[in-house]
């Protein structure tokens, strides 16, 4: 792979993303704090809400996905059979494997190991929202690991243009074949709602942006152009997820402060997922003599979450009070720390692969 996107400006890991946790950590305490002593602040904006949509999470959720959405460059997939082996093991393991391995161990954790100490009501929740969790792979912060891993940037944006293309129709159906499994009952309007409101429109809105900013411009200046305009944006993608956090929060402090050890349930599942994904996707790359500037980013990208999405679908589905927006929040939590420990194993294991 050599110029799917040669001129496209790399991502470099900012402030924001490097301590992400620790924003994530004091947003839940502010939230918590808050909707301690404000319950009726909260109550109020909870009750904002127009065809099962909160509107002021709505909001902060598209002003999260959209600068992403402007980054994802459908022209790179012309060029994917040029070295198809890393597309291939990111494709199988976020879509065949990934969904339905987190939904399993949803089921044994919530139904089985955990379930003297959880009411069957919030298990059902719980298990909803890791199966959201499960079912989109990651895409903004796939290009911070990979540039922390020394990935191909161009073959990366590759993984992430195909990925979100098959998100928009493969989501919906997945998630709901997986609440259907395990019993929980399927709104199927709702969930193409979700799907419309948080991916497609948002992703529409991407591409005409792209298609605004680089119109009649050469492939570099038009990349340029893109990537100025991200950088201007991102802070409403920074004030969208921590805002997100902190109403979450605050809509389930009384529950957070009741039973803390509940957050750590949660965790428990998404650990054992991320890092068995990673070694599945690892495995196999190294297995099909994968380079490692190609094999790290399509482990990593099946190990990350497309959080933003399952936050936004376990609201409209579940409510902003619910376990299942809960354990998708949780997932913000656990994600950083568990991804840098892996791009630092993705490093240390680098001599094992091909270069090139």
């Amino acid at each position: 792979m050599t110029d799917i996107t040669r001129d496209k400006p790399a991502a470099g890991i900012g402030l924001f993303e490097k301590w992400l946790s620790v924003w994530v950590a004091l947003a839940i305490l502010a939230g918590v704090g808050l909707g301690y002593v404000f319950p009726g602040a909260f109550n109020g904006l909870a009750g904002l809400e127009y065809a099962s949509v909160n509107l002021p999470v709505a909001v902060l959720i598209w002003a999260m996905v959209y600068p992403m959405m402007i980054s994802v460059d459908f022209t790179s997939l012309a060029r994917v059979s040029d070295k198809p082996k890393g597309l291939v093991i990111t494709l199988v393991v976020n879509w065949l494997i990934k969904p339905f391995s987190m939904a399993a161990l949803a089921v044994v954790f919530f139904e089985f190991v955990f379930a003297p100490f959880i009411e069957p009501e919030d298990a059902t929740q719980y298990i909803a929202g890791l199966i959201l969790l499960g079912a989109a792979p990651c895409t903004a912060m796939v290009f911070v690991w990979s540039q922390l891993t020394k990935g191909d940037p161009n073959y990366t944006l590759v993984q992430v243009a195909a990925n979100d293309v098959i998100m928009v129709f493969a989501f919906a159906p997945l998630v709901a074949i997986l609440l259907g499994v395990t019993d929980i009952a399927v709104p199927w309007d709702t969930l193409i709602l979700s799907t419309v409101l948080y991916v497609v429109i948002p992703l529409a809105a991407g591409i005409a942006t792209r298609l605004w900013l680089t119109r009649g411009l050469a492939r570099p200046d038009g990349e340029s152009r893109v990537a100025a305009f991200t950088s201007r944006v991102k802070p409403a993608s920074v004030i969208g997820l921590i805002a997100t956090v902190v109403l979450l929060f605050g809509f389930q402090g009384d529950v957070i402060l009741e039973r803390p050890l509940v957050i750590a349930m949660i965790a428990a599942p998404l650990l054992i997922q991320a890092y068995g994904i990673f070694a599945i996707a690892y495995a196999a790359a190294w297995a099909w003599k994968t380079p490692h500037r190609i094999a790290a980013p399509c482990a990593l990208i099946g190990t990350s979450n497309f959080f933003e999405l399952a936050v936004a679908v376990a609201i409209v589905m579940f409510g902003v009070n619910s376990g299942a927006a809960l354990a998708t929040v949780v997932g913000v939590l656990v994600e950083v720390p568990v991804m840098l420990s892996l791009v630092a194993l993705a490093n240390r294991t680098r001599r094992f692969f091909p270069e090139a």
